[in-house]
């Protein structure tokens, strides 16, 4: 008489047992990696058992692909597949710790854009835990390879394994009549990849992101001008008009962007051990000279950084997949910043950034926003030990950047992108003796140090800037691009905030960064207005005196008494000065009460801020997919044409030396063609040393 686990071998023994044990295994390790690696929230029954349910159709249908052949061939190649799938599910876990989302064919197509970048981090990301996902790919060889489980040679009828495919496409849409039961319209108006994962599985979100991606190609090749009715009814609906207190105050006056990277808005005013974390930023958001939003929120997607600039330059949301930038930022037709400026008042332009030129599609991207000046990596002398894994250390950059910022004929627009306040936050001691967060989360603890470094950096900058008298006819515009911690470290996030436990609300409101525009003479003041990174765009453009309602701009002016401030996030939640949406809860954005049932009228509400968001958040793609920008022929601005910049070192610097001769406006140039370089004092180490650097002629 057979024992049970005899039993059970010879089940395994045959060509079915060994699928469905193949099937119980990938299903149960795909459900331990959605519970424990992602934050896909499934806090009801139904989402629990959605969560579990839908690792199977995917399994069953792909591994039985493998039925399809004979003999030892079957059996190999549902181990081949099921170490294919696996290593998508490791891949997803590493791009999702560090971006919160999952990864799409838009990211994989610009992924050479961050790819070098990234990899420098990988080290960080990686937890040993996540191997795990390979366990039983490699228990099935082990067993196969030792005999434990002998291959099953008989035909397996071809019709057999047609009914397992059948079965699995059954279970796929029994899986998705309950998906939408409880979430209706889940692939129609979803803005967030993480309830596609929840309720359909991470394969199937593979496969709807390839259909919709070629989607997406085919609308540019449909696109026309008629489609741009519904934008310029939208737009024209919603536009907010200029504040006359402040209208062109600022026309004439030089603009440096200052982008504090993974800057969040906690961090002013907050002290560690009675310490200031950022003490020269603090002092600029409460100067009486300077503009300051204590409600502004980053919308950034997946394109983070790149997001953050889209919306800056062009008043574009990021798209829900992807970064633009790398992926249509060669191609598309802008109506941005640089473009603008240079047209309507005959600014230069330049963006300054320590890294490749390549990363986000910078190289491209700012040709087609009309920036007259890309200063990458190869512009600035390097020391030893300079450069972290997204950059130069700020100190040294915003020092060598001085050296190119002085030849920029006046007035200038001017972007400086930081990049030592990046994940994982990586700093040696001897740049800073400042003292780290206590919360024993390794990722969250020495935020602060660098956050203290940028600081320090933001204010050598302010030093040269005041002794050249470069400030006082300069704007300065600071501003976080997004998050720096993730909304996976909530208990990390808790001890920061001094709270127990973290709600959804908690988390909307840590989206907050900072925004700032500081200017001699300008009126200022803490503003609580509601806004984020879409409306910078058309309030610096009416503060300059320009009339913003000629672009296609989906933000609107700050300043505005008009402005309906709705704060939209690119996964379709939204903020407001009264109501909070986020995670699919509601919240009084006073207090962070929940509203776990709304009146009619609230609910009412909520359906129409909802229904702006949408649109908004669609039209914007609509424009950004089908290029429709290409169709929109403004009158007295012309179309930039990428042919006509070059980011070549050699031609750059001729260029840049020929235009101070020609506009005589540079500081350079006002200063007897004398280099203000040495003005510019840093207490960097790594100088100390090195004093000899060499600037690229």
């Amino acid at each position: 008489m057979k024992t049970a686990l005899q039993k059970v071998r010879a089940g395994l023994n045959t060509k079915l047992g060994f699928f469905a044990l193949s099937v119980l295994l990938f299903a149960i390790k795909s459900l331990w990696a959605y519970e424990t690696k992602f934050n896909l929230g499934a806090t009801t029954s139904v989402q629990q058992f959605l969560l579990a349910f839908n690792t199977l159709p995917s399994a069953i249908i792909l591994l039985g692909i493998a039925l399809y052949f004979r003999g030892r061939l079957s059996y190999w190649l549902m181990s081949i597949i099921n170490a294919l799938l696996s290593t998508w599910l490791f891949a997803n876990i590493l791009y999702y710790r560090e971006f919160s989302d999952f990864i799409t064919f838009n990211v994989i197509k610009g992924s050479g854009s961050s790819s070098d970048n990234l990899g420098k981090s990988l080290a960080q990301i990686i937890h040993p835990s996540d191997f795990m996902v390979y366990a039983d790919v490699i228990l099935i060889i082990i067993v196969l390879l030792a005999h434990w489980i002998r291959v099953d040679m008989r035909y397996f009828k071809r019709r057999y394994a047609a009914t397992i495919t059948a079965i699995g496409l059954l279970l796929f849409g029994a899986n998705l009549g309950m998906a939408y039961s409880d979430r209706s319209q889940l692939l129609t108006r979803t803005f967030d990849n993480n309830y596609i994962v929840k309720y359909l599985g991470l394969e199937f979100y593979t496969v709807y992101d390839g259909v919709k991606t070629t989607h997406n190609s085919a609308i540019k090749a449909e696109a026309n001008k008629k489609d741009l009715a519904p934008v310029q009814r939208f737009l024209k609906q919603h536009y907010a008009g200029p504040n006359a207190t402040y209208y062109g105050t600022l026309k004439g006056k030089n603009i440096i962007v200052l982008h504090l990277e993974s800057f969040q808005q906690w961090l002013i005013d907050y002290k560690v051990d009675g310490k200031e974390v950022t003490p020269t930023i603090n002092s600029l958001y409460h100067s009486s000279n300077t503009l300051a939003f204590d409600n502004f929120f980053n919308q950034v997607g997946q394109g983070k950084t790149s997001d953050a600039e889209l919306m800056l330059e062009a008043s574009l949301f990021g798209l829900p997949e992807g970064s633009a930038m790398s992926t249509n930022g060669t191609t598309n037709t802008f109506q941005a910043a640089p473009a603008i400026l240079d047209q309507k008042l005959g600014y230069s332009s330049a963006s300054f950034h320590g890294d490749v030129p390549s990363f986000w599609n910078r190289d491209n991207a700012y040709k087609s926003f009309g920036y007259q000046y890309f200063f990458s990596k190869e512009y600035y002398p390097q020391v030893k030990d300079d450069v972290l894994g997204y950059g130069m250390k700020d100190k040294l950059f915003l020092k060598d950047t001085s050296y190119y910022l002085e030849q920029l004929p006046q007035p200038f627009y001017a972007k400086l992108i930081t990049v030592t306040n990046h994940y994982p936050y990586i700093i040696d001691k001897k740049n800073t003796d400042f003292p780290a967060l206590k919360t024993g989360d390794n990722t969250v603890d020495p935020y602060v140090q660098t956050a203290h470094y940028l600081d320090q950096s933001v204010k050598e900058l302010l030093d040269y800037l005041d002794k050249t008298g470069l400030r006082k006819n300069t704007v300065l515009v600071l501003y976080g691009d997004h998050y720096g911690i993730s909304n996976n470290h909530k208990p990390a996030i808790a001890k920061v905030l001094g709270k127990k436990n973290i709600t959804s609300y908690d988390l909307a409101m840590w989206q907050k960064v900072p925004f700032m525009i500081n200017a001699e003479g300008l009126q200022g003041g803490i503003n609580h207005t509601y806004g984020g990174e879409i409306d910078v765009l058309p309030t610096l453009e009416d503060l300059l005196g320009i009339s913003s309602n000629k672009y296609l701009q989906f933000g609107q002016d700050l300043l505005s008494a008009d402005r309906n401030q709705i704060v939209p996030f690119r996964n379709g939640d939204w903020v407001t000065p009264k109501y909070t949406k986020y995670d699919g809860k509601y919240f009084y954005t006073k207090n962070g009460k929940a509203i776990t049932k709304p009146t009619k009228a609230q609910q009412a509400k909520f359906d129409a801020i909802q229904k702006y968001v949408t649109t908004d958040l669609g039209l914007s793609d609509k424009v950004i997919n089908g290029d429709l920008l290409r169709f929109y022929h403004l009158p007295g601005f012309k179309d930039v044409n990428k042919k006509d910049y070059t980011y070549n070192l050699k031609k750059s610097l001729k260029k840049l030396k020929q235009a101070q001769k020609d506009k005589k406006t540079s500081l350079k140039t006002e200063n007897d063609d004398k280099s203000t370089f040495d003005d510019y004092t840093t207490d960097a180490p790594e100088l100390k040393d090195d004093t000899t650097l060499k600037f690229p002629k």
